[in-house]
């Protein structure tokens, strides 16, 4: 499989509100991302806007039901589904996070957490070796927020993704709103993270918001708070050219409110060290 290129773009998910913004002319991003899911479909709406959108701009397709923690191993149908709109789209690359949401029975549409254990782990990147076979291409995997921990734990969370990203050649994306979650809901060091990661396998950023509290919960609904862009600086003296993006999944406001904090990332990059010459 042929190595995922660096991409340096700032974009935005494509949502359902601003589907017209879209058609109505050109929106001044370099990406758009999409929720695989939406699109998995023959016809319909949606699918006839993403082909207008990808006529003008790259595209990344990020998924939530593959399930690469699933025990059961991954759907064939899925990645069949998967693998039609891959060919269709011919997307920039395809992501998923690292998690489970299905039994042999059911799909729960949540996000859940992984054991970090080196059973998990040799689960984990066998079904990630099967879903890049199927679709011909390496894959990026996100890092999750999380709410808690498993007794049986055998390594931090950055050691599992590194083992992971070594093991199975897949490339990362990114999440610090995630980073910063887990490590206020878990009490460890967001630096510490960053630092035991191969930033050299991210080739795209998340940047969202999140809900307050003794447990902060990411809920995407929040414009990215000061100390995720605090985060966000550190993360890219740490990385060469990637993709970076606003992510808003619910509370979307309209669309000049995203593009000003994407200009704000293109400014915190502009004051970056390992951007300036970039």
């Amino acid at each position: 499989m042929s190595a995922i290129e660096p991409f340096s773009g700032y974009g935005l998910g494509l949502r359902r509100d601003h589907y017209r913004d879209f058609e109505a002319g050109r929106v001044p991003v370099d990406f758009v991302e999409v929720i695989s899911e939406n699109f998995m479909v023959d016809g319909g709406n949606p699918l006839r806007i993403l082909e207008h959108v990808r006529a003008d701009l790259p595209v990344a397709m990020h998924g939530v039901s593959m399930s690469i923690g699933s025990a059961h191993g991954l759907d064939r149908d899925y990645l069949d589904a998967l693998n039609r709109l891959v060919r269709r789209i011919e997307p920039l690359w395809v992501s998923d996070h690292l998690c489970w949401t299905r039994t042999s029975a059911h799909n729960s549409h949540d996000l859940l957490p992984m054991p970090y254990t080196h059973q998990a782990l040799d689960l984990v990147c066998d079904n990630i070796d099967h879903a890049q076979n199927t679709l011909s291409r390496p894959m990026l995997f996100e890092n999750p927020s999380s709410y808690l921990t498993f007794p049986e734990d055998e390594m931090t969370e950055w050691e599992f993704i590194s083992a992971m990203a070594m093991r199975t050649g897949c490339y990362l994306l990114l999440d610090v709103n995630n980073i910063y979650v887990s490590a206020h809901n878990h009490g460890f060091s967001a630096e510490t993270y960053l630092a035991g990661l191969p930033m050299d396998r991210v080739r795209q950023i998340h940047l969202a918001g999140h809900t307050d509290g003794e447990i902060k919960i990411d809920t995407h609904d929040q414009p990215v708070c000061d100390e995720v862009w605090q985060l966000y600086a550190k993360t890219r003296d740490m990385t060469g050219p990637v993709a970076v993006m606003i992510e808003r999944d619910d509370a979307i406001p309209p669309l000049p409110e995203l593009l000003a904090e994407l200009d704000a990332a293109r400014e915190f990059d502009g004051a970056c060290p390992a951007m300036a010459g970039a």
